[in-house]
């Protein structure tokens, strides 16, 4: 079903992994959509999707990019803040620093989580969020984690997370008279081409495909009575069960609990 057809969105950060999958359900949905990303060329893409080259820590890059959209396609009707910063260089000087307590963490990855994260989002939203307030429609989803509410990682990890959380529910009181719905969504544990790259040495019977959280994109997208999740979190396979959607491979992985991330 082209339940999106006529609707303009722009996914960041969606050249691979999570972004990928939402990108492309998305366009399996009929949505026009723009990708943006440092290793994308302007133009490359395929059928419904197009990347737009763009480093989210640069904000002339990011407002151009949304200038961009409006000039070729229109006001954006669904963004997705999926750009996210600090999984690089986990090994240095042959040290892995990815669960190094806070004193012993590298201070480029709090910059990166904010930087390339949270300040990214916050900014894309702003670009979005005029013209969705001025035509009283739209939608914002933030991609978050479990990380918000447990320790999970690092603490620049949990207090980036937290922080996305937190936008949302106050984005989400700013924009609800206006008619724009904000969610904070989690994915499980997906398989993206890096987890795919150790899956011998990961238990991923209860995995998801990329796609499958671009489904629960698609989902909140096509429900015509959205705003009732405004301010939400919201997992992936909670939805699944709500909207009654599957994975691409036709299973329904179980939601997670707090207690099992």
């Amino acid at each position: 079903m082209r339940t999106l057809a006529g609707k303009i969105a722009v996914v960041t950060g969606g050249t691979t992994g999570v972004g990928r999958g939402i990108a492309s359900e998305l366009a399996h949905c009929g949505a026009r959509v723009f990708v943006t990303g440092r290793s994308i060329q302007d133009g490359e893409g395929r059928s419904q999707v197009t990347g737009i080259r763009c480093d989210h820590r640069v904000d002339v890059q990011v407002a151009a990019a949304f200038e961009r959209v409006a000039q070729d396609a229109g006001a954006v009707d669904i963004l997705v803040n999926n750009v996210w910063g600090g999984y690089e260089q986990m090994i240095e000087d042959g040290v892995f620093t990815w669960s190094k307590p806070f004193w012993e963490q590298p201070l480029w990855r709090w910059d990166a989580m904010f930087d390339a994260g949270v300040r990214a989002h916050y900014y894309a939203s702003q670009l979005a969020a005029r013209s969705m307030v001025a035509r009283r429609q739209g939608l914002i989803v933030n991609i978050s984690f479990w990380a918000a509410q447990k320790h999970i990682g690092n603490v620049a990890y949990g207090v980036s997370k937290a922080a996305t959380d937190k936008m949302t529910a106050d984005m989400a009181t700013e924009l609800r008279p206006h008619g724009v719905t904000v969610v904070s969504l989690y994915p499980g544990s997906v398989r993206t081409e890096k987890v795919m790259q150790a899956a011998a040495w990961l238990d991923l019977r209860n995995s998801e495909s990329p796609e499958f959280i671009g489904r629960a994109v698609t989902a909140l997208a096509s429900d015509s009575d959205v705003m009732r999740h405004t301010g939400e979190v919201r997992i992936a396979a909670s939805l699944a069960i709500e909207y009654g959607f599957n994975d691409i491979d036709g299973k329904t992985p179980r939601p997670l609990s707090l207690a099992d991330v």
